[in-house]
């Protein structure tokens, strides 16, 4: 049983079980309130799923891509909860999620996910169905793409405003399973620099 979070758009936390599947979810597609929301979410989640936190397995993030500011408030909130309960950490790429929720949906063939990047860019990734272990074929990305440039995609486009925490766990459950942890990397997809940048300091004068 994992608790999930993801930021990378919105805000989204869920706890999953592999064989019960999604028991509770919760979030907001506010991109602004993330640091906000996310200690009430994970608390929400887990009394609605009735499980008590030394009940979980590990915990999953959506590593992104995503803007900087939101995208850290999930992972670094991840990173300390399974710390606190000593559980494994695993990183699940937003957008494989994103994916898996369209094919599981009904969605067959290339599928372009795109979500927004801000600076007026959309991130982009391409997929091609999911695998005889359930989990998607990345074909292409996560990269950035001005928004006018966008390819044409080669089978259906899908603009996501939130990602499914839900969806993160049951990646990670499902990888699990197959024996093919870790997912991704545990490396923030930002996709670009943050906006501030460290200074280079003042030179001292003896």
């Amino acid at each position: 049983m994992l608790l999930a979070i993801d930021t990378s758009t919105g805000t989204s936390v869920a706890v999953v079980d592999r064989d019960g599947g999604i028991l509770a979810e919760t979030g907001t597609d506010d991109t602004m309130r993330h640091a906000e929301v996310i200690g009430g979410f994970i608390a929400g989640a887990l009394a609605a799923a009735g499980v008590d936190r030394r009940g979980l397995s590990g915990v999953a993030a959506g590593m992104g891509p995503g803007p900087y500011t939101g995208l850290r408030v999930g992972i670094a909130a991840a990173h300390a909860f399974a710390l606190g309960i000593d559980r494994p950490f695993v990183p699940v790429v937003s957008h494989d999620a994103i994916a898996w929720t369209r094919y599981t949906a009904g969605d067959a063939g290339p599928l372009q996910v795109v979500t927004d990047a801000r600076r007026r860019e959309f991130a982009v990734s391409e997929y091609d169905g999911l695998d005889d272990d359930g989990l998607p074929v990345r074909a292409a990305g996560p990269g950035l793409v001005p928004r006018d440039d966008v390819p044409a995609a080669r089978g259906i486009r899908f603009d996501a405003s939130i990602v499914s925490a839900g969806a993160i766990g049951m990646l990670a459950e499902l990888a699990f399973a197959a024996g093919r942890l870790p997912l991704a990397a545990d490396a923030p997809l930002y996709l670009r620099a943050p906006d501030v940048t460290p200074s280079a300091g003042r030179k001292v004068l003896r």
